[in-house]
């Protein structure tokens, strides 16, 4: 994507985002999650929200990258084989026990949020 990632941005070598585009960004990852869960065809678990697979695009709107798990489920609630994102950004119950849902996905929405607006890692 031509402005990278948001981890870039607010950990690289990027420039330093207005808080326009911070809250834009989040506005954005909201939105996208929201599609996934309720507004897609059939449900698409995205359990790798992070900064970094927060992809950027020439007039910074924001698209998800990284949907190596993700599977198409009926239901609220999926099982996975084993926990393989960034610890920091996970729900309990997913890193405890595997279970991820929508609740778990707004939990790490809430993480990116927090360092979207903080500037700081988790």
């Amino acid at each position: 994507m031509p402005n990278s990632t948001l981890y870039t941005h607010l950990f690289g070598s990027r420039e330093i985002l207005n808080w326009g585009f911070r809250y834009n960004i989040a506005l954005g990852l909201a939105s996208a999650l929201h599609y996934l869960y309720e507004n897609a065809e059939q449900c698409v678990p995205y359990t790798n929200a992070k900064s970094a697979n927060v992809l950027l695009d020439n007039d910074f709107n924001t698209k998800l990258g990284d949907f190596g798990i993700a599977n198409l489920v009926r239901g609220s609630v999926f099982k996975t084989t084993g926990v393989v994102e960034t610890l920091g950004y996970m729900a309990p119950e997913y890193v405890n026990e595997g279970r991820a849902s929508k609740e778990s996905n707004i939990f790490s929405f809430g993480v990116v949020a927090l360092e979207i607006f903080c500037g700081r890692r988790t």
